[in-house]
């Protein structure tokens, strides 16, 4: 049974009489707006979200050049210069890290409850184990790798001056921007700058093409099923990474639609709903904003062309 919220037509209709006022941006779909405003006028805290078809370039923006918190989203950002600087000989993803209890830090992932301390494995693993269960020891192993400042450094000589990664994970004293670390937490983006380094992944156009072919398959491979995955239909397609902190729950990647891929992301923070549970009000958002984004594009590719 689909358990997404229905909006009422008068719902509708206040939502976008209020477009202007909420801070919505121009978009170039009407009717994507219809579908996520209401979304977003619904949701009990603060919102930013992106959306862009890459086939077609249809895409919606709301408050998306305004910077927020990523949680452990800032880790896509992370893999991305692990694997430049693997290209540049900085770094071997080859080369074996050990665990050392004092690297253990609480919260997600498996190497601080289920491996040992003495355990090895190849800095490349490490990489895919803080993408799929976003595993904040194996971060902290690649931050150590790559140095914790680089990719801020990186990502401004790319064009994203807003995503930064601010600190080891649990390890604020290590902070590299103290002030942004007390404003945003772990690390900072924009909705508009995450879409653009999906498109760039996508478009094979970070580091190298076999390198997106790696960074593809670990986001493909993320674990977290309560966001984008949770309302879409069986077997679609999705690389991702997503984020969850308290009052902040966040999401991005490229979904396979229809029409083509989609690149997509849902930023939120100052959520009044602050549970660990499937049913967290932030999780739900990005879940359905990820469903109605998918119904969108699947009834545009539906229609048939219009005549000349």
């Amino acid at each position: 049974m689909n358990t997404r919220p229905l909006i009422s037509l008068f719902a509708l209709t206040i939502a976008w009489c209020s477009r202007l006022a909420a801070g919505a941006e121009p978009t170039e779909s009407s009717a994507l707006e219809a579908r996520l405003l209401p979304l977003i006028e619904a949701h009990q805290g603060k919102v930013a979200i992106a959306v862009k078809n890459l086939k077609t370039g249809e895409s919606y923006l709301y408050r998306a050049d305004e910077p927020m918190p990523t949680a452990s989203l800032i880790k896509f950002p992370v893999m991305v210069e692990a694997y430049r600087q693997a290209a540049a000989g900085t770094v071997d993803l080859d080369k074996t890290v050990a665990l050392k209890k004092a690297d253990k830090v609480p919260g997600s992932g498996i190497l601080t409850y289920h491996f040992s301390d003495g355990a090895s494995f190849p800095l490349r693993d490490a990489v895919h184990l803080m993408i799929v269960y976003s595993d904040n020891t194996a971060t902290n192993l690649v931050l150590d790798a790559i140095g914790i400042g680089s990719t801020a450094a990186t990502m401004e000589k790319m064009g994203y001056p807003n995503t930064k990664m601010h600190s080891k994970v649990f390890r604020r004293d290590t902070s590299v921007f103290p002030e942004r670390s007390k404003q945003f937490g772990l690390g900072s983006t924009t909705a508009s700058e995450m879409i653009r380094l999906c498109e760039a992944l996508q478009e094979k156009e970070l580091v190298s093409a076999s390198a997106c072919d790696e960074m593809l398959a670990h986001m493909r491979a993320c674990d977290d099923k309560d966001k984008f995955p949770r309302f879409l239909p069986a077997g679609t397609k999705l690389a991702f990474k997503t984020g969850s902190v308290d009052e902040i729950r966040t999401a991005a990647g490229i979904l396979e639609c229809p029409a083509g891929p989609v690149a997509l992301c849902v930023l939120t923070r100052d959520n009044v709903d602050r549970r660990y549970h499937p049913d967290n009000a932030g999780n739900r958002l990005c879940a359905e904003v990820a469903r109605s984004v998918f119904d969108h594009f699947a009834q545009k590719n539906a229609e048939p062309p219009s005549k000349p």
